[in-house]
């Protein structure tokens, strides 16, 4: 005898098969964090929030100064690299402080000043820590102050060599500079990124 399967068994059959199959989909997502929603630089510098300034992907490059003794030495220049944007409707100017100088960068409204471009420089008169380690630098945008600890790498890296100031270098971001770009600044931008407005964009240096 031969037995056929009544419409409710069909249904309870095919609710427990979809339960499964949805336990089985959302399993990882339920147990394990989802990495999507931590943030991170994906770069080798770091990001720091101050005021209404967001800097991306910050490092200084420097060259491997060995002292008399063969032990490292912080005392060379050394260039500030990274992105720097600005998510108001105002100029900002961030202030770095490093021993010897105040340094100005301004970055207008809505823009970014990218200090790996060419006129757009930012060179330290040391870098504060040898390669490898950490450097702190007394950051100001406004009226909000932070010290950072940026990172500080060598020429171990092809597509850093080309920054490294040489020992001569004083402190010098130099005179001004203009670009512009199109888009709006993104808080989750990396260093890389080019969100942006048409602005003009300075750095000056005062002792």
């Amino acid at each position: 005898m031969r037995f056929t399967a009544t419409k409710p068994a069909k249904r309870v059959a095919l609710v427990a098969a979809l339960g499964v199959g949805l336990l089985t989909a959302t399993g990882c997502g339920y147990i394990n964090a989802q990495q999507t929603t931590h943030t991170y630089s994906a770069s080798d510098g770091i990001r720091a929030d101050i005021g209404s300034l967001q800097l991306r992907n910050m490092l200084i490059v420097s060259a491997d100064q060995t002292g008399s003794a063969g032990s490292a030495s912080a005392g060379g220049p050394g260039r500030l690299l990274g992105t720097v944007f600005n998510t108001s409707d105002q100029d900002v100017t961030l202030t770095v402080k490093d021993d010897a100088n105040t340094i100005r960068i301004d970055v207008p409204k809505k823009g970014q000043v990218q200090l790996s471009q060419s006129g757009k420089d930012v060179t330290l008169s040391k870098a504060g820590a040898v390669p490898g380690s950490l450097a702190k630098l007394a950051v100001t945008a406004g009226s909000a102050s932070q010290d950072v600890e940026v990172p500080v790498l060598d020429g171990s890296l092809a597509e850093y060599r080309q920054y490294i100031p040489t020992p001569s270098a004083t402190a010098s971001p130099s005179g001004s500079a203009s670009g512009s770009a199109s888009g709006s600044a993104s808080g989750s931008a990396s260093g890389s990124a080019s969100p942006s407005a048409t602005g003009t964009a300075s750095a000056t240096s005062t002792r």
